[in-house]
């Protein structure tokens, strides 16, 4: 299986989980196996500066991901990955390392929009820093 996590830092499994996926500078891509994580590949993402509707999801599609997880995603964003049938998880914090063990123990729940999501997908922006999206 392949686990995609939204990253702000290009440091590995080290990395920080990025609040909301579409507006990440990177992207953690996790083989996990049977005995856990076999191998995490960091990459930019290229839509980072500016993305259009289902860009993103795309994006993470042809990268043969299986699931999706990040601290926030918005409604539609989560629709996309539907689509595309891949499985999407929110409220994921911490490291890399600390998003997947959480989601592999089962500790992080299907994702749910949040609510600045839902404001940056209606044009309005933000920082990125002090919101909560559990």
């Amino acid at each position: 299986m392949k686990i995609a996590v939204s990253a702000e830092t290009n440091k590995g499994q080290d990395s920080s989980v990025a609040h909301h996926f579409g507006r990440c500078p990177y992207f953690a891509l996790a083989e996990v196996g049977d005995k856990g994580i076999d191998s995490i590949k960091m990459i930019e993402n290229p839509y980072f500066e500016s993305h259009q509707p289902g860009q993103v999801p795309e994006f993470i599609k042809d990268q043969g991901a299986d699931v999706m997880l990040s601290g926030g995603m918005g409604r539609r964003a989560i629709q996309f990955f539907k689509d595309y049938d891949i499985k999407t998880a929110t409220g994921a914090n911490g490291t890399v390392k600390d998003a997947l063990i959480d989601y592999l123990d089962g500790n992080l729940s299907e994702a749910m929009s949040c609510a600045e999501s839902e404001a940056h997908s209606h044009g309005h922006h933000h920082n990125g820093s002090g919101h909560n999206h559990d």
